[in-house]
């Protein structure tokens, strides 16, 4: 056996299991653990905050209520600048005041153009509309800052709204302490992953130890070692298991030993088990019948031992057991049903007392010869079509090449029908040896189709096209295909032969005016070809055998048009290569269809996209 590697060994296993665990239980926890820092942090932050915006709007709301005389109204803003300037320090970067008319008091930084100006800022126009404190997070572009924004009314001690106080506060503290723990979380998960991998290492070599042992252990009983004994390492369930596995070490040495001597006593009978076996006594009864010799009669084993060999092979009219015990030649029985061919052949051997030379009955073995008389019968049929396929081009030949040496090579008219007949006939021999090439090719057993990836839409719709541009006949082509990509994987040469010899034989049997239909059907696992004509049609008993080699439904009209019997036979073999089935569907008067399927899966159409 193939040694195991690392990656897939128990080893690795039980590490990446505890490694995922670890990361999944780390994962968790710092999830959790950020999380609740950051709500905390940023609670913190806005607790903060807001205690400054209430001493603010207390400090600020003192100065609005001071009584100022008319000359000294002026100094209001000097006074709010005077009180802001306390509060620029820490996380507050900016602090403006705006009077309810929208138009700055005073501001914390240097920038005193502001002071004077209106803004139009909707968080303070909604500050001075719903009297609440409007905070909302924004992200500086120029500063690569995060900032939260406070827009907080201030008020007199009356309760009266005088402006709003805006403020931005950076955040950037927070989340530097966010990354500070990020990366302290991650430096111990890392750790915790490298102790883990190894502590698994560690703790799968305890076990995977003793199952090594079990594993040479069971390779050394396949090789019919029974001394070898596995270690056992404790007490533990695989410790068991591998007591438990000595146990039936000492178990199977045993059986071994006493099987190994039934083999050899029965090693003659079980050499003609494969084949049915029937055995009588020196009577001609059946004493002995195996399964398989049941199975091909189709008797059970208490009837056949209840019966004559004579009866049980069905020859008692023929054949007598004496005859049998002296001539012993084979016999070729046909047991076949409306259901299924059946054909045995049955050879006798006598079986003779060791002492004395005694006859004491008789063995009969049972081989199942279907297939092969099947095959005889086809190579005898089919070496019949050949002769005569050949026979009668060559007769005609020869009777029109006897007229042209007699003098017919003379007569202006005749000898060009003559010669042309001569060529007609030698054409159509050379077909029918590149068609029986074919066949010959496709039943040998090195035949191999060369596939390729195609788009059968564009591949279909090519062949369709020459037809219609080299027909002679009226016939319309009607097209029932998908506009799609079907991509399958075939062998072009071989399936265009396929289209071209359906197509033809529609052409030829359609009438003049009629209509051949092209179509593709998509199904589930396989595309479904049809090509369907308006011709005469085929007889129903005819239509399962039209694939059949040398099959022709009208042989005077198909040899008329130069058919050799074998186009159809030769497709149907193609199509079964590339794992396809082939049939046909006719009604006399109607038309034939000409149905076949492709493999097709539409999945590896991603691959070609």
């Amino acid at each position: 056996m193939n040694k195991i590697g690392f990656f897939r060994s128990i080893h690795f296993k039980f590490a990446l299991i505890f490694v995922l665990l670890i990361i999944l239980a780390m994962q968790i926890i710092g999830v959790y653990f950020v999380k609740q820092m950051e709500e905390s942090l940023k609670s913190n932050f806005n607790i903060s905050i807001n205690k400054q915006i209430n001493l603010l709007n207390y400090s600020l709301g003192v100065e609005f209520d001071k009584d100022r005389t008319k000359e000294e109204t002026d100094s209001l803003e000097e006074d709010l600048a005077d009180v802001l300037s306390d509060y620029t320090t820490g996380d507050i970067e900016e602090v403006r005041v705006i009077d309810r008319n929208l138009r700055v008091l005073a501001t914390s930084t240097s920038d005193t153009d502001l002071v004077g100006k209106k803004i139009t800022d909707i968080m303070i126009s909604r500050a001075l509309s719903t009297e609440l404190q409007t905070p909302k997070d924004v992200f500086d572009p120029k500063t690569q800052k995060r900032i939260r924004i406070y827009a907080t009314p201030i008020k007199k001690s009356d309760g009266e709204i005088m402006g709003v106080v805006y403020i931005e506060a950076s955040m950037e503290e927070i989340f530097t302490q966010m990354r500070n723990i990020n990366s302290i979380l991650a430096v111990g998960t890392g750790l915790s992953l490298l102790i883990t991998a190894l502590v698994g290492i560690f703790l799968a070599r305890t076990i995977t130890r003793p199952l090594s042992d079990m594993r040479k252990q069971a390779l050394e009983l396949a090789k019919g070692n029974f001394g070898r004994k596995v270690r056992i390492y404790g007490n533990d369930e695989i410790g068991q298991l591998a007591l438990s596995f000595n146990h039936l070490t000492e178990e199977l040495e045993e059986a071994h030993s006493q099987t190994e001597g039934e083999r050899k006593k029965l090693a003659s009978v079980i050499a003609n088990m494969t084949d049915g076996v029937v055995a009588t006594n020196r009577k001609g009864e059946v004493i002995l019948v195996n399964e398989p010799a049941a199975q091909l009669l189709n008797v059970s084993h208490e009837t056949a031992l209840s019966m004559k060999i004579t009866s049980l092979l069905d020859i008692e009219e023929e054949v007598q057991f004496d005859q049998l015990i002296e001539s012993q030649e084979p016999l070729l029985l046909d047991f076949s049903s409306d259901d299924k061919p059946l054909i045995l052949r049955v050879n006798f051997s006598v079986i003779v007392k060791e002492h004395g030379g005694f006859i004491e009955g008789l063995i009969a073995i049972i081989y199942d010869v279907t297939e092969q008389e099947k095959i005889d019968e086809e190579r005898r049929e089919f070496v019949a079509n050949v002769s005569h396929e050949l026979r009668t081009p060559l007769t005609t030949m020869r009777s029109y090449l006897d007229a042209l040496a007699e003098g017919a090579w003379q007569d202006k008219e005749i000898a060009p029908q003559f010669l042309n007949v001569t060529q007609t006939e030698t054409e159509r021999m050379i077909r029918l040896v590149n068609d029986l090439l074919n066949l010959s090719k496709m039943d040998s057993r090195d035949y191999r189709i060369k596939p390729d990836w195609i788009n059968f839409t564009v591949f279909f719709n090519k062949i369709i096209d020459r037809f219609e541009m080299t027909k002679s006949q009226k016939v319309t082509f009607k097209r029932d295909i998908p506009n799609e990509e079907l991509y399958v994987d075939i062998d072009t040469d071989k399936i265009t032969q396929v289209l071209d010899n359906i197509i033809s034989n529609a052409m030829k049997y359609s009438p003049e005016g009629g209509k051949i239909t092209f179509r593709i059907k998509v199904l589930e696992e396989e595309l479904l070809i049809s090509v369907k004509d308006e011709g005469v049609g085929i007889p129903k008993d005819s239509v399962k055998k039209i694939f059949e080699r040398f099959y022709r439904v009208d042989k005077a009209r198909t040899r008329k048009l130069g058919g050799t019997g074998l186009g159809l036979a030769i497709a149907k073999e193609m199509v079964q290569a590339h794992s396809g089935e082939i049939w046909a569907e006719s009604k006399e008067g109607r038309g034939t269809t000409v149905f076949f399927t492709l493999p097709y899966d539409p999945n590896q159409e991603d691959d070609w996209e």
